[in-house]
């Protein structure tokens, strides 16, 4: 059977081996936390607990402060050490709550009893998944209660479950297929209700095959969710390079998956809805991914959220003497980390340990014009143009021509044979012409 697949996209080397075969394993509690008030696409949350209170695992400490939020929790019990700015993963301070534990993980609501999800409707439904703080869990973090109620002039007809992890090293969505396949299976059919549709798709890329096999085995009585076989290739986990290989459908530019009639949710997500629903537990915790060859023990971790990074690699046993680099999430997408003593967020799918030997820092040659980069970029832009554009300062061509359809997936660097660091001037530019588009809408309105 030939797999589906998108157009244009690379192949880099996958370097999945040191830890697809780890189970899953749970981290002990951390000794502190340091939770942001801002882990989500959208308005950052109020704090609404105080220093010295007492907080239990659960308890809300963090308020949305608009519709495109998410609530914050804590995910330890203990006492509140302080309500202040630390430093991010993304490298920036923001506002945190500290939480020192008192290693009893005393629950705010540990008596609640498990919901019949199949007797709530889809709003209580929506209204569940809101209050436990769901959002996407690989790597965006938009609020997951937004995509599920989309504008009324918008109908959705399918549900797309991304089990792709098509970004190299990372291994915690295979791990959860493999071995929460009941909870998956589950939040996909409270996805498919709360969106009113009768379909569902699982993407899964051919370098799974165990999780293709149980999935599909599991679902050999259901004919609502149906798994898709792809064809390996990177950046296919993207929403619109996922629902073009799966359904052929387009989406416009500038528009959303709603706009072909689709949802998209990743793996870890629909867990998450089904542990929200059913056993009424808010987003505290999830998979990471600790690999690379600059890490003594590779392994998919359950973490809770506002763990030092630190802490988890010394559960690892600590870096190797040659590591130079760490990131969080992918190579291809991920960030560098500023130090080690950030915390894991909502966002965090791996920690990508390097040494210098995988690195391979080559100087930067001027472009050769072998039409490399347009080859492989998924939105069929030019990323030559746009970073030259970017680069001479000239925003209103590369608005023109069409930067922000960009998704800084990172294929036009990977394949660029001078090195230029395409990403870097793509998202620079990116930034600038918003920028640009802001003071223009500003201007207007005066």
């Amino acid at each position: 059977m030939k797999l589906k697949t998108f157009r244009k996209g690379i192949h880099p080397a996958e370097h999945k081996g040191n830890s697809q075969y780890r189970p899953l394993e749970r981290m002990p509690l951390p000794k502190e936390v340091f939770i942001p008030l801002q882990q989500h696409i959208g308005a950052p949350c109020k704090a609404v607990v105080d220093k010295k209170a007492d907080v239990r695992t659960g308890q809300v400490i963090g308020e949305s402060a608009g519709f495109v939020s998410s609530r914050i929790h804590a995910t330890i019990s203990g006492k509140v050490k302080t309500v202040d700015p630390f430093l991010h993963p993304l490298g920036v301070p923001a506002m945190m709550v500290n939480i020192t534990g008192d290693n009893l993980d005393t629950w705010v609501d540990a008596d609640n009893p498990h919901l019949d999800w199949e007797t709530l409707s889809a709003a209580e439904l929506i209204t569940q998944i809101q209050s436990a703080g769901i959002v996407g869990l690989g790597g965006a973090a938009f609020p997951t209660h937004v995509k599920l109620q989309p504008p009324k002039t918008k109908t959705i007809d399918t549900l797309i479950i991304n089990g792709c992890e098509c970004e190299p090293f990372l291994t915690a969505d295979h791990r959860m297929m493999i071995e929460q396949t009941d909870d998956l299976i589950t939040g996909i059919h409270i996805l498919m209700k709360a969106l009113n549709v009768r379909q569902a798709l699982i993407g899964i890329e051919s370098n799974k095959p165990d999780a293709i096999e149980i999935l599909q085995t599991a679902l050999q009585k259901d004919d609502t969710i149906r798994v898709v076989p792809l064809k390996v290739k990177y950046p296919q986990g993207a929403e619109k390079m996922l629902i073009e290989a799966v359904l052929k459908r387009a989406v416009p530019t500038g528009g959303l998956p709603m706009d072909v009639g689709v949802v998209v949710n990743n793996v870890g997500t629909a867990i998450a809805v089904a542990e929200a629903v059913v056993r009424r537990k808010p987003l505290i915790e999830r998979v990471v991914t600790v690999t690379g060859d600059g890490i003594q023990q590779p392994k998919n971790l359950i973490v809770r959220i506002g763990t030092p990074f630190q802490e988890v690699i010394d559960f690892c046993g600590g870096l190797t003497g040659h590591a130079v680099k760490v990131i969080m999430g992918g190579p291809m997408m991920g960030v560098t980390l500023p130090n080690l003593n950030v915390p894991v967020i909502k966002a965090t799918s791996g920690i990508l340990c390097l040494t210098e030997a995988m690195l391979q820092k080559e100087p930067i040659y001027p472009c050769i014009q072998c039409g490399g980069c347009i080859h492989a970029c998924p939105m069929r832009l030019v990323p030559t143009r746009l970073a030259r554009a970017t680069e001479i300062g000239n925003y209103e061509l590369a608005e023109q021509l069409g930067i922000l359809n960009c998704i800084e997936c990172g294929s036009c660097a990977y394949t660029c044979p001078s090195r230029i660091p395409l990403v870097q001037w793509l998202r620079v530019g990116k930034l600038r012409v918003n920028e640009m588009r802001r003071k223009r809408q500003l201007a207007a309105a005066i």
